[in-house]
């Protein structure tokens, strides 16, 4: 079939969708007429399947933009849920969206954890053999000098100032997690490094620590918020590379579209990330650094994890009996 006879055989059905699609964004989905209805779902099936001869058989990348366009249009306000007010739209974010997110993106997540650990092996050995090799990870020798040669316990200070120390951290915490995703529009090597840094530097400080004979402290500290912590740094690697993916392997869509719809999980992930590193940042700020049983310590940390990959593996799977109905009456 030619490209002219294709089009005007089928741009009528084109033109419907839009037009409905324009409707969409003056109402609900739920609004529609039943015959509407069931109208954009058939010719939102039928637009898909125009898309996919489109790219198998036309020369005319004009025509499966434009129809990629249309059809990624189309799926988002069928399958988009009821627009919700307030307290009900954040309340959905976290119990829905954003865990949801998190597991279509894992291998992303995945990927950055990946280069946090592999750096922080090598920081961690290469510092256990030489202290010296801890100015590669990225520490300053004026610092190694004044805290782990001079075996100072630093993370106790924050006994003398909870409620100041718990906001630094909050704030370093976040600032490192922005950084993890911006560096992302770097084509993604930007969060690499960022990753790679931080785990080389975390590796050589508790190397440093073992070597001054109070590692095990370091750790029993670090364990109470860094379940929840670490995670988030890596969630906020992972947005970064859906970033740079992005722009690197758009796949089937085109760059702007591929931006488009991966920049807004990344942005779903660093939201939900926010009020999770204020967690943290309060429970390193009041409760790691205190002078408790490690046990308990290593008891919150259990008890984080759990709760935390409960929520982030669970939330969300199961389909509300509303937007079950919608999807039926659209497909």
């Amino acid at each position: 079939m030619s490209s002219n006879r294709f089009i005007n055989e089928r741009k009528g059905a084109w033109q419907r969708l839009e037009d409905l699609l324009v409707l969409l964004d003056r109402m609900s989905l739920r609004r529609l007429h039943r015959e509407e209805v069931r109208e954009l779902g058939r010719i939102y099936r039928r637009t898909s399947s125009d898309l996919a001869i489109a790219r198998a058989e036309s020369r005319d990348p004009r025509l499966v933009n434009y129809l990629n366009s249309l059809v990624i249009r189309a799926h988002g306000r069928i399958y988009r849920a009821e627009a919700l007010e307030g307290g009900q739209r954040v309340r959905r974010f976290f119990t829905r969206d954003f865990p949801q997110t998190f597991r279509r993106t894992w291998r992303h997540t995945a990927l950055a954890f990946a280069f946090f650990a592999a750096f922080f092996l090598a920081g961690f050995l290469g510092t256990w053999r030489d202290a010296e090799f801890s100015d590669l990870a990225g520490l300053d020798p004026a610092w190694r000098a004044q805290n782990t040669d001079a075996r100072v316990r630093w993370w106790e200070t924050l006994n003398e100032a909870n409620q100041v120390g718990g906001a630094a951290i909050m704030t370093n915490n976040i600032q490192v997690m922005f950084y993890a995703f911006a560096f992302g529009a770097l084509a993604g090597v930007g969060t690499l490094y960022i990753m790679a840094m931080n785990g080389a530097s975390v590796g050589a400080v508790v190397a440093l620590t073992y070597r001054a004979g109070f590692g095990h402290e370091l750790v029993a500290f670090m364990a109470g918020h860094g379940v929840i912590e670490l995670t988030c740094i890596f969630i906020a690697g992972g947005a970064g590379l859906l970033v740079g993916t992005a722009m690197l392997l758009p796949g089937d869509l085109s760059r702007f579209d591929a931006l488009r719809l991966r920049g807004r999980e990344a942005i779903q992930l660093i939201v939900g990330c926010i009020p999770l590193l204020v967690l943290a940042g309060i429970i390193e700020g009041f409760i790691s650094p205190a002078r408790i049983s490690p046990a308990f310590k290593y008891g919150v940390a259990a008890a984080t994890g759990l709760a935390l990959y409960t929520y982030l593996l669970l939330a969300g799977r199961e389909e509300t009996q509303e937007d079950s109905t919608i999807t039926s009456r659209a497909l």
